[in-house]
């Protein structure tokens, strides 16, 4: 029996060290937005606090073991429903590592008292405090080997790229401009922590990059002000500000003041601030976005004149000529001509899932699945108008706004598309109440997707990809 109760107890804590550490990993192992930011809450008392409760009543009557089949049985249907399962970084086996030497170790220690069940939560809790100071220790030798690496390049110009919406797309569209005389390298996808570019200057940053792009993100006060402090760019774009993860910030103006924190860079040339930061222009210190003019974006390609110049570029989105208009100026800045932008337009690529065309099996895919933001939502919409055969929608809603904007989103897609299918149950109750029944479909698993995709379009269609929330949204 006491043997059973061992094996029980070693693998319902490793179950339950799965369940924490994923949720740790989705969350950037930040442990407050486990707990008072995670969208399907539920989950911490049905994957969690219950099974550890009924642990510790049944382990008293040596029935641990039931609960432990149970539990593992219903993690492992949880995992395989995720399309972001926890991956075994140096991070997650050093945790795990720990868990098993802190479980085997309270195991000895509690066997056979009255309080060997705390060997499930004694130590998880241990585990989580030593992976806490190792990775500390772990990340000072980071920050040590990057600030070394960026101090053996003094010859790369840098720039930084923020902005609640679109900062993706202008650190690509600022790279391939200057890849036409520069060797130029940007931080990868949407790296844009702090360390994700310490990971990316000390593993993949060339040492002969002449411009490093650095894109710039932040879930609260201090996150850029740390990144920039850190790499000290000398060209900063500020691009549009809006309410994109507004229940971590609370307020417009704390995402405002936090992105602004950019500027405090000790080396900074030149600035670019779009007009939604509401800031006064000063020597080095642009604004820009009013000065676009006559945009014409089609499901073919944008158009826009800036400065009495004429720009086309293959890519999607009225928006983007915002964050085009401001990856010319900062080529300009750095002695890029006017016909070598040109040309850089017209061969740039769309940013992959952000209003990305793709025809296939007579269908027209509109891939904007990566973009999260109302401004870029609603202008895939406006694309979608200038269709003439059936349009689909297919989206999650917005993540990490108020409640308004989805309504917005909500009653905007209901003028547009014939058939809107709503992944989730996040924000399927304002789709609900904005939208006509008759064409609103809940898909209650994006495993259903292609079967979805099968039965509900058809030749002809055009269908619109909006936001794409991870299961755990």
């Amino acid at each position: 029996m006491i043997i059973i109760d061992i094996f029980s107890n070693i693998a319902f804590v490793l179950a339950i060290g799965y369940y924490f550490m994923t949720n740790m990993q989705w969350y950037s192992y930040r442990l407050e937005r486990v707990i008072f930011h995670h969208t399907k809450p539920i989950w911490h008392l049905i994957y969690f606090i219950a099974p550890i409760l009924i642990y510790f009543i049944l382990n008293r009557f040596h029935l641990s073991i039931i609960v432990t089949g149970i539990y593992i049985a219903m993690l492992y249907s949880w995992k395989k429903s995720l399309d972001k399962p926890l991956v075994f970084t140096g991070r997650v086996k050093r945790f795990f590592g720990a868990l098993i030497f802190f479980n085997l170790f309270i195991l000895m220690v509690a066997l056979g008292s009255k309080h060997a069940s705390y060997a499930v939560l004694i130590p998880l809790f241990l585990s989580y405090l030593l992976s806490l100071m190792m990775e500390k220790i772990l990340f000072q030798g980071f920050v040590k080997r990057a600030k070394q690496r960026l101090d053996s390049m003094p010859n790369m110009i840098i720039i930084g790229v923020t902005a609640s919406y679109g900062k993706t797309s202008i650190k690509n569209y600022i790279a391939h401009i200057l890849s036409a005389k520069y060797r130029v390298y940007a931080t990868p996808r949407s790296v844009n922590t702090f360390g994700g570019v310490l990971k990316d200057i000390n593993e993949d940053l060339p040492s002969n990059t002449e411009v490093y792009v650095v894109e710039m993100g932040a879930r609260g006060r201090g996150d850029i002000r740390e990144i920039s402090e850190f790499v000290n760019p000398h060209y900063v774009v500020v691009g549009k500000i809006g309410t994109a993860h507004i229940e971590y910030f609370k307020t417009l103006e704390n995402i405002r003041d936090t992105k602004m924190e950019i500027l405090s860079s000790n080396r900074l040339r030149e600035a670019w601030v779009h007009t939604s930061a509401k800031v006064k222009p000063e020597k080095n210190i642009h604004i820009f976005g009013d000065d676009i003019e006559d945009i014409r974006a089609t499901l073919n390609g944008l158009d826009f004149k800036l400065d009495n110049q004429e720009y086309h570029a293959n890519i999607l989105g009225s928006f983007n000529a915002m964050n085009l208009a401001v990856a010319i100026k900062v080529a300009m800045a750095l002695d890029i001509d006017i016909e070598t932008i040109k040309k850089q337009l017209n061969s740039i690529e769309p940013t992959p899932h952000r209003l990305q065309r793709i025809d296939a099996g007579g269908k027209v895919i509109i891939d904007d699945s990566f973009n999260g933001n109302i401004d870029g939502m609603l202008e895939g919409f406006n694309l979608a108008t200038k269709y003439s055969g059936r349009k689909v929608l297919i989206t999650p809603g917005l993540i990490e706004v108020d409640r308004e904007s989805n309504i917005r989103v909500a009653k905007r897609a209901n003028e547009v598309f014939d058939l809107i299918i709503v992944t989730g149950e996040l924000n399927y109750p304002i789709f609900k109440e904005n939208i006509d029944s008759s064409k609103l479909i809940k898909l209650e698993s994006k495993d259903k997707m292609q079967e979805a995709l099968i039965e509900y379009t058809r030749k002809g269609d055009l269908i619109l990809f909006a936001n794409d929330a991870p299961t755990f949204i």
